[in-house]
């Protein structure tokens, strides 16, 4: 969709299977299920203007500007009405331009894709022109990916970046020649007149390249693929020395089960003429540099004995490396760039309230930095630091429509599992409340390869407003802890990570903080296969359960992925079929004694809708209590103000009638 046609509007549906009452939500309901009033803020290369993205109502946004002077105020330029194209994310490209992207979820035939498209436009909002390249009648086959900027070319400000896209190859007819190339290619394209030069040719089994930060290449990722066209479980990594075109071997990244092995380069350094990655050794992922001058000399940059690292913190727009970042109890930071460890330094003495801090953009020069800031009990805000002035300046809040809430505080909590291991999580109560006796929600994190961490979350937030206490289980089979706390992965290890989950619930009760009539379990994604499955193992346990969008049948989820994973990969995820029997909870339907009460986007990419149909069915088939509720034209992320607040309204009225509160 081209983007001078976008407009603002607004539609969902709902599709209810089972009895829930219709009535006006809660104001709770309302004010957490909005959406962030901030989607996005980038700045300006000379650091004279801000660029800001706000949801509008239901599910779109619109994009705005000002200077930072002070001579305007926010100025809408463009609006996107999310149905279905869905305005992610903008960044200047010159001081008077900016590239945005948009993400569309369309049919095809009997199926839902997801495209991306980059496009630019002045920041008055004109000269709107679609960045990538458009398909033709020739083409034979659909770029379901628009590109995405890799380069911004440091500090030239000529206008022109370096896009890698996917090249679709042409056929022949009349008197045009065919275009026989396929694969990932790097262009550098001037983002004012879309003028294009190939600056790497179109490569098959290419799956990424890293630039320098200043318009050179000089990393690519390869995935081998089978004779079906399937990808093979491993990515080859090749570097290029200085001033050499010839691409020579780095590293290869195995992976098994959702886990890698191996070093994942991320970013390069022109002037150490490095690039750092990730790594494990001893079973901890660290931060780990290779020289790129031939001598293939590594080094461990930065680790912890007792987290992994997972990520590298970058800043400018040439993607600086300065530190490292990992979780405890809480998130941390290690800066590598003096002065920016002592302006961290600083800035927690400035905040105080909110130790999450994180940064977000750069100005050129990088003497105006764009901040964010946060707490559990603070969904955040952004700010603008001047280094010159030394001023910091609050841009805009997240969550402004909670201000006049007393939010509940998040503590990190152990509990031991059956074996006596003691699991990770967090507790969080209702705000005001003893912690005694409550309604209780036990929340597991989506994934599996993934973790709950310490900071504002607006789902368990509302379930403590509304006076559940809520539990996080860090489950076995959660990242973050190492290999050894990682195991299989939650598919195939799905006994210990759901025995976890489950054991939490039954030490809430032992430690009085749970009424054990009243406590219930709430999931999305694989919380929500947890949740179902906990349905399963232990009937009693919890008096009602939430799953959203959730996997119910493993089979029905390998099926799902096996058009780009090999049967080996798809084994090391999902195990043998014995597994699939045992750990899928539509095959146990008639193992409930709760109810059910499932949500699901008739488009999600990530989870089939049809998992959430199959759930329903079989419960229902068995004569049990279950409920579906099917939004249309949204995906896994429910990213609608409509959708969240009817979600949350629904689920808390569900929890309360089937435990009756």
């Amino acid at each position: 969709m081209a983007p001078a046609a976008l407009l603002l509007a607004t539609a969902m549906t709902t599709t209810v299977t089972g009895s829930l009452q219709a009535a006006e939500p809660s104001d709770a309901a309302k004010r957490f299920g909005a959406r962030d009033n901030v989607i996005g803020v980038t700045i300006s290369p000379d650091g004279k203007s801000l660029a800001v993205i706000q949801p509008t109502a239901g599910r779109g946004a619109v994009l705005s500007v000002v200077a930072m002077d002070g001579s305007t105020g926010l100025k809408p330029i463009l609006r996107s009405s999310g149905n279905p194209e869905r305005l992610q994310y903008c960044r200047w490209s010159t001081n008077t331009r900016l590239v945005c992207g948009l993400y569309v979820i369309d049919q095809i035939g009997t199926s839902f894709y997801g495209f991306t498209r980059l496009f630019s436009l002045n920041s008055d909002g004109s000269d709107q022109k679609l960045l990538s390249a458009r398909a033709n009648q020739y083409s034979l086959g659909i770029a379901l990916g628009g590109g995405g900027v890799i380069d911004w070319l440091g500090e030239k400000g000529d206008g022109s970046a370096l896009m890698q896209r996917y090249v679709v190859p042409e056929m022949t007819t009349g008197h045009l020649t065919a275009q026989t190339s396929e694969g990932l290619a790097v262009e550098r394209v001037d983002t004012r007149t879309l003028d294009r030069t190939i600056v790497e040719q179109p490569r098959g089994g290419v799956a990424g390249y890293i630039t320098d930060g200043r318009g050179v290449v000089r990393i690519m990722a390869r995935r081998p693929t089978t004779t079906l066209g399937q990808s093979k479980d491993r990515y080859d990594f090749l570097y290029r020395r200085k001033g050499s075109r010839e691409w020579l071997p780095l590293t290869t990244v195995t992976i098994s089960g959702g886990r890698a092995k191996g070093f994942e380069p991320e970013a390069v350094d022109p002037d150490l003429d490095v690039v750092y990655g990730l790594d494990s050794s001893g079973g901890r992922i660290g931060v780990y540099s290779i020289a790129l001058d031939g001598s293939m000399t590594k080094n461990l940059v930065f680790e912890r004995p007792d987290a992994d690292v997972d990520q590298l913190v970058q800043v400018g727009r040439q993607g600086r490396v300065v530190g490292a970042s990992w979780i405890t109890d809480k998130r941390e930071t290690a800066m590598f760039d003096p002065p920016l460890k002592q302006f961290a330094t600083s800035l927690s003495k400035a905040l105080p309230g909110a130790p999450l801090t994180s940064f977000v953009d750069a100005s050129a020069d990088e003497q105006k930095l764009v901040m964010f800031a946060g707490a559990d009990t603070d969904p955040g805000r952004f700010y603008l630091f001047d280094k010159a002035s030394k001023k910091l300046a609050e841009i805009l809040p997240i969550r402004p429509q909670l201000a006049s809430l007393k939010l509940a505080t998040v503590k990190p909590i152990s509990f031991p599992a059956a074996d006596g291991t003691m699991v990770p999580g967090y507790l969080t109560l209702p705000p005001g409340s003893d912690g005694r006796n409550l309604p209780t929600v036990v929340l597991p994190h989506g994934g599996p390869w993934a973790r709950d961490e310490w900071n504002f979350d607006w789902l368990p937030q509302f379930f403590a407003n509304r006076g559940y206490a809520v539990l996080q289980p860090n489950y076995r089979g959660s990242t973050g802890y190492g290999d050894s706390w990682f195991q299989q992965n939650g598919f195939r290890s799905w006994k210990t990570a759901v025995g976890d989950i489950d054991d939490g619930g039954r030490w809430l009760v032992k430690q009085g903080i749970a009424d054990p009539a009243k406590m219930a379990i709430v999931g999305w994604s694989y919380g929500g296969y947890a949740a179902l499955q906990s349905g399963a193992v232990d009937p009693t346990l919890f008096k009602a359960i939430v799953a959203v969008a959730p996997v119910t049948d493993f089979e029905m989820l390998r099926e799902e992925w096996k058009g780009d994973s090999t049967p080996a990969s798809l084994d090391q995820t999902f195990g043998t079929r014995i597994t699939a029997e045992e750990g899928s909870p539509a095959r146990h339907a008639d193992r409930f004694a709760a109810p059910v009460l499932l949500f699901h986007g008739d488009r999600d990419q990530n989870v089939s809708i049809r998992e959430s149909q199959l759930m329903a069915s079989r419960l229902k088939g068995a004569g049990k209590s279950v409920q579906l509720v099917e939004y249309k034209g949204l995906d896994h992320q429910l990213d609608d103000d409509v959708a969240r607040t009817d979600l949350l309204d629904k689920a808390d009225n569900f929890l309360r009638t089937a435990m009756k509160m």
